[in-house]
């Protein structure tokens, strides 16, 4: 009651929203930029079981926006590491690591026992494979991506909503690459900003509470102050999904 009491007060959470919250189970895909911040939060706000997937490590590159890692952690296990961190900050709560990446092989095994799938991760094939397997086992996905100045936030294959191939069509360009921050640049607090807007969404779908973001897409620019939604309809045969591709 004494840690959560500022989210209790709020009549749309109470102790029925907490007590929601206790008892979800929440797979966060990523612990970078994007996954660093709806980790936190998420631990913060009482989510009863988190688990992260990752199998990088710390680089030094990393330190300008994943905010979960510091100097000394370079060259260790991201997911070991962020674990350390979010029971430092609550230590109510299970966390659960996966050290792997996540493929047409083993994701379906993975995602099937949680309730919402976070995908924080930074690259195309493995938004399908997460897209897919949420299709397939029914599972809503918060998802979050980060470009320069600008964040996108949606919720995909929510009661049935628009899914990820619905917003971004797998027939792409032969041989495209979504741009890495490597590549372009970033600025840190961007995926901070984009991340705390994705843990948002997951909280209010475990509460059901507010507007959620599905069938929708969510635009922000913090280098313009623009926020722009757009509309994603859903498309029936993107609900057809019934296997994983195992070569992804």
């Amino acid at each position: 009651m004494r840690r959560y009491s500022r989210q209790i007060m709020i009549p749309e959470i109470g102790i029925e929203g907490q007590e929601k919250l206790k008892r979800a189970k929440v797979l966060v895909v990523g612990a970078g930029g994007l996954g660093c911040p709806v980790l936190q939060y998420l631990t913060a706000a009482g989510a009863g079981k988190i688990a992260i997937a990752e199998f990088d490590m710390v680089d030094e590159a990393n330190l300008q926006r994943q905010v979960l890692y510091g100097s000394s952690d370079v060259g260790k296990l991201k997911s070991i590491i962020a674990k350390n961190r979010l029971l430092h900050l609550n230590s109510l709560i299970d966390i659960e690591i996966f050290n792997l990446r996540l493929d047409g092989l083993n994701s379906l095994n993975i995602l099937r026992n949680f309730d919402i799938i976070v995908d924080a991760t930074d690259n195309l094939e493995a938004r399908y494979v997460i897209n897919d397997s949420c299709v397939i086992l029914d599972k809503p996905m918060v998802h979050g991506s980060i470009h320069k100045y600008e964040g996108m936030i949606s919720v995909f294959n929510y009661k049935g909503g628009a899914t990820y191939r619905c917003f971004n069509p797998s027939g792409m360009k032969e041989g495209f690459k979504n741009p890495q921050p490597s590549q372009v640049g970033l600025l840190g607090v961007l995926p901070g900003i984009t991340g705390t807007y994705m843990a948002n969404e997951v909280i209010k779908i475990i509460t059901g509470k507010g507007e959620i973001l599905y069938n929708k897409v969510l635009l922000i620019n913090i280098f313009n102050n623009t926020f722009h939604t757009f509309t994603v309809n859903s498309i029936p045969e993107n609900h057809n999904i019934k296997e994983l591709n195992k070569s992804t």
